[in-house]
């Protein structure tokens, strides 16, 4: 998986939640493929961001060309 930098992670969060729900977003909805943690966990335990965003994108079910 290619590496993802952390503000392109927020970026994509942004696009597809709104700047201002992206970030109530990612501290309180756990996924289950991040090991039933919220992006923000997964952020402060080191997941890779690429990581983060692919179970984000398959959560939020959104279409391949947003992988």
């Amino acid at each position: 998986m290619a590496t993802l930098p952390e503000a392109e992670l927020w970026n994509r969060l942004r696009t597809h939640l709104g700047d201002a729900y992206a970030s109530t977003w990612a501290s309180s909805v756990v996924l289950s493929n991040l090991g039933d943690r919220t992006v923000t966990e997964a952020l402060s335990d080191g997941v890779p961001c690429a990581t983060i965003w692919r179970a984000a994108w398959e959560f939020l079910e959104l279409p391949l060309r947003e992988l």
